[in-house]
């Protein structure tokens, strides 16, 4: 498990590369990249696995447990990839759930499914606004914080841009 706080390298490094490498190659994109560290950075501030203050959302992409539910019912192959991260068969939500406190990558998984759910492309990599939209869309967030997009996306865009995929820094 990734010690937190987490810098941004270390997150596309350690978690989401390796989710995406347990979902069909064509859900790795460098949009898909770049969404899901903003995303992880703006519900998480990648320092936290459980909602502050306490809440019901776990995991650094903050899931409620009706977002796991909603994920494993309409994407089944997500049930294989809980069963490859350690839940037991059969797949129950609320244990998918609990886990996401300790499964950062099993957390970047379901995030990565979540957004391919939602029935439009990925925005182009740089679109900052439209990528908001998309989160705000996929994610439903009671508190936004629209302030603080701009920043997190410009930093997961340089995160995600600067290096070829999965390489580790220096």
């Amino acid at each position: 498990m990734l010690k937190l706080p987490a810098s941004p390298d270390e997150v596309l490094r350690e978690v989401i590369v390796p989710a995406l490498g347990l979902l069909p190659t064509k859900m790795d994109t460098p949009e898909a990249r770049v969404l899901l560290l903003a995303i992880l950075m703006q519900e998480s501030g990648l320092a936290h696995r459980r909602q502050q203050p306490a809440g019901p959302a776990k995991g650094l992409a903050q899931f409620e447990p009706i977002a796991v539910l909603d994920v494993l019912a309409r994407f089944q192959l997500m049930r294989s990839v809980c069963v490859q991260r350690g839940i037991r068969q059969p797949v129950d939500p609320q244990e998918v759930h609990a886990a996401l406190e300790h499964d950062d990558v099993l957390a970047a998984a379901l995030a990565r499914v979540r957004l391919w759910l939602h029935p439009a492309s990925l925005p182009a990599v740089g679109a900052t606004d439209e990528a908001w939209q998309y989160y705000v869309e996929c994610w439903k967030p009671g508190k936004p914080r629209p302030e603080k997009w701009p920043n997190n996306y410009a930093r997961a865009l340089a995160c995600a841009c600067s290096k070829p995929a999965g390489v580790p820094s220096e």
